[in-house]
């Protein structure tokens, strides 16, 4: 008996026995339980029916509880969050715009409205405040990293135009916001708060632009390192600075109740930044030269940090400056090394955006009730502050970026991207709620503003593109016709160098000189603009020592889009590249975890989604079924599809010839033998359109004496044995499809393999 066999068996005696002596020892219990005050013996089951109605009950007692509650409104949250974020990504609105709607529809205006009973029941009155605890720790961290997302030498390097369009377009629709508190105090204000605060309040609501919300829509223009991009980046965070200050000075005032109380307040805030400034963040830029990777970041430096931004905030909220600005004082006294900030960033931004801030924007919504604006004269008050905010920051900024030099075009653009207000506008309305500044009324006008400018953002930059296109008849640069432009796209490190050397074996040898561009894409707009500047090094790294290694000059090219294969298309078809060259798909690798990945992939389509053929979408035969279909029907220059098997050097190439429209390959291993010294095998299929066979010989014919250690392989249809001595295989998109499905088998043996589609 086998040494499992033991082991199973003892675990099983084991069981017996235990379970015994367990059952012996509940049943003698049972006897001497005796029922009296606080102790219930346990009822007996005296039916199905009433079992059930027994265990309907403790789920919805354990469902009404605190704890289960509150879980209950997250997953809810986080599901109808989720949706519209979706959805007005597909509208090409930021994600943010979606969660703030769907904030408002699982509030009062909307569920509330149409299905009270189920409002009630997911956000009873009561539990409120747990989501308001857990949505303001959330904030905190999220401030946190937008402390953390200013990198103040970008400040620095445009502060003179920086600061002039910033505080231009701030102060224009601040003294507008404050000329119209002064006509509508007495009605919405009067006897509930004092004026200033209430004026100031309203001013900075219209004047601040979000940063994070901008900072994502330049990535998405692809504008973050034009100067344009870079000047408009500086200026929302000069804004955003100068904001947060005045901000947190409104708070003091409104707390202490006058200004000679609040100078208290204001001068040790004062000294507290300066502390921060000038002795805590010398110490931790230290930390941050030392400590910048995983394997040295520890927990205990992790908890410094955190205990930093903890201590920060509760000073700033007790001297009467709320919370959020401590935090994001925190994160701008972080260390400025990228690496550190990445690091610390990645801990933080993705449990704040993803958990706690679709908590607050539920909060906000259930604070809006836009049943509140019940006349006319309220919707003519939202009308007047959206015209005001939009007015007021497009052509406060305008004017002072052309006053600085840019062109009307840049200027617009500038003016477009500042009035985008977002998730910061949210914040500032939630504390001037809070502390009663603002009426519910005036809270629901201002948040419909700020979903109204930050909707507009997108529409309104392509306005101005359109405006501008009939004046900016760009001259199209012909390219010298003996340069052969190859764009390479990849997405793996790893992939890009073995892209790059298969680009070399190709066309190195070729009668043109060949440029190559490197294109990588990260997917995902939202992704954190400070993080990509890692991402882009870490790509290009292993493909530009490829390139060194081969004495070859590239170009790198890195981008972030919602939809990499559009993206690639545009860029090949845009700028008229003479090849594109793809890796295949995740069905054709063979590394071992994606060939894991492959079998729980075909597991699944083998159950849900068999194919009319009786074929599943994920196969041998199915390589292509994925993006790279995409890549041939919209590009109009030859795609290149790179099956990877092991491949190093092509040294033995068997190419593939099905008819005579695949005869444009022998073009291209012409050239790779020519760069690799390698020997070829033709296998003429006797699949092919039967017309056209002696063409087809002849050109073969011709192909193998010209060009030495060709061989031409007997015609007959692929067997596994066509493959034997091969490493490299050329072949025609068109031809790929029909072995796939005529014998998908044999591609299970087959060597690495260029997939060529040749141009309509």
């Amino acid at each position: 008996m086998g040494k499992g066999s033991k082991n199973l068996i003892y675990y099983v005696l084991m069981l017996i026995l235990f379970g015994v002596l367990l059952y012996v020892t509940a049943t003698r219990g049972g006897q001497l339980q005796v029922a009296g005050d606080g102790v219930a013996p346990l009822a007996g089951v005296h039916g199905l029916g009433e079992a059930w109605t027994a265990f309907v009950a403790v789920v919805m007692r354990h469902v009404g509880s605190s704890i289960g509650q509150l879980l209950m409104q997250i997953i809810v949250i986080l599901i109808i969050c989720r949706i519209f974020g979706w959805l007005f990504r597909k509208m090409r609105q930021p994600v943010v715009i979606g969660e703030i709607m769907a904030g408002i529809v699982l509030g009062p205006s909307v569920l509330g409205m149409m299905a009270p009973d189920v409002s009630q029941f997911l956000f009873p009155t009561e539990s409120l405040n747990n989501i308001n605890l857990i949505s303001q720790f959330g904030l905190i961290l999220f401030m946190f990293t937008i402390g953390m997302e200013l990198d103040l030498r970008d400040i620095t390097a445009n502060w003179k135009k920086s600061l002039l369009i910033s505080h231009t377009s701030m102060i224009v629709p601040f003294f507008f916001g404050a000329v119209a508190a002064y006509f509508i105090y007495e009605k919405y204000a009067a006897g509930e708060t004092p004026f200033v605060p209430f004026a100031f309040f309203i001013g900075i609501a219209l004047s601040i632009s979000a940063f994070p919300v901008l900072a994502r829509i330049i990535q998405e223009q692809k504008l973050t390192r034009s100067p344009l991009g870079k000047l408009t980046l500086a200026s929302a965070a000069t804004d955003n600075v100068t904001a947060w200050y005045i901000l947190a000075i409104i708070v003091a005032i409104t707390q202490a109740g006058s200004m000679l109380s609040a100078l208290f307040n204001i001068g040790f805030s004062a000294l507290m930044i300066v502390v921060m400034f000038l002795i805590v963040r010398p110490l931790l830029m230290m930390v941050g030269n030392v400590y910048h990777n995983k394997e040295v970041m520890d927990k205990a430096l992790i908890s410094l940090m955190f205990l930093i931004l903890i201590i920060t905030s509760f000073l700033t909220e007790t001297l009467g400056m709320h919370a959020l600005f401590g935090a994001f004082i925190a994160g701008m006294i972080m260390p400025e090394n990228n690496r550190f900030r990445k690091i610390l960033t990645e801990k933080v931004e993705d449990i704040s955006l993803a958990l706690f801030l679709p908590l607050f924007f539920v909060s906000t919504g259930l604070r809006t009730e836009i049943g509140l604006l019940n006349s006319p004269d309220m919707w003519l008050l939202c009308g007047l502050f959206i015209l005001i905010a939009v007015v007021g920051k497009v052509s406060g900024a305008v004017v002072s970026a052309r006053f600085t030099g840019e062109t009307w075009k840049d200027s617009l653009f500038i003016g477009g991207l500042m009035n985008t207000r977002g998730l910061m506008e949210l914040i500032v309305l939630t504390i001037g709620y809070e502390l009663e500044i603002l009426p519910p009324e005036l809270f629901v006008i201002l948040v419909l503003m700020t979903l109204v400018t930050t909707f507009m953002t997108s529409p309104l930059l392509s306005f101005i593109h359109y405006c501008f296109r009939r004046k900016e008849a760009v001259a199209t640069v012909e390219q010298p016709k003996d340069v052969f432009r190859i764009l390479l796209s990849f997405g793996r490190a790893g992939s890009g160098s073995l892209l790059l050397d298969v680009a070399h074996q190709m066309f190195s040898q070729s009668r043109q000189n060949v440029e190559i561009t490197a294109l990588h894409l990260t997917v995902g707009t939202e992704v954190n603009p400070a993080q990509t500047k890692h991402f882009e090094r870490l790509s290009f790294t292993p493909i530009l020592h490829e390139a060194e290694k081969l004495g070859m000059k590239i170009r790198t090219r890195y981008e972030v889009t919602d939809n990499a294969v559009q993206e690639i298309v545009n860029i090949a078809n845009g700028e008229r590249f003479d090849f594109l060259l793809v890796g295949a798909s995740l069905s054709a690798s063979d590394l071992p975890a994606d060939r894991k990945a492959q079998r729980i992939i075909s597991l699944f389509n083998l159950i849900f989604r068999p194919s009319k053929s009786g074929r599943y979408l994920i196969s041998p035969g199915s390589l292509l079924e994925n993006k790279e279909h995409l890549f041939v029907e919209q590009s109009r220059c030859p795609v290149g599809i790179f099956v990877n098997r092991g491949f190093v050097q092509a040294n033995r190439i068997i190419i593939i010839i099905n008819s005579a429209d695949d005869l444009f390959l022998l073009r291209y291993a012409e050239v790779l033998m020519r760069s690799t010294q390698s020997a070829a095998s033709i296998l003429h299929r006797t699949g092919g359109v039967p017309q056209t066979g002696e063409y087809i010989i002849n050109a073969i014919r011709q192909f193998v004496a010209f060009n030495g250690e060709t061989t031409l392989l007997p015609e007959v249809d692929l067997l596994n044995e066509s493959f034997d001595d091969h490493d490299m295989m050329l072949v025609s998109y068109r031809t790929w499809g029909i072995i796939a499905t005529e014998c998908s088998e044999a591609l299970q043996y087959m060597p690495s393999a260029l997939i060529i589609s040749e141009t309509k």
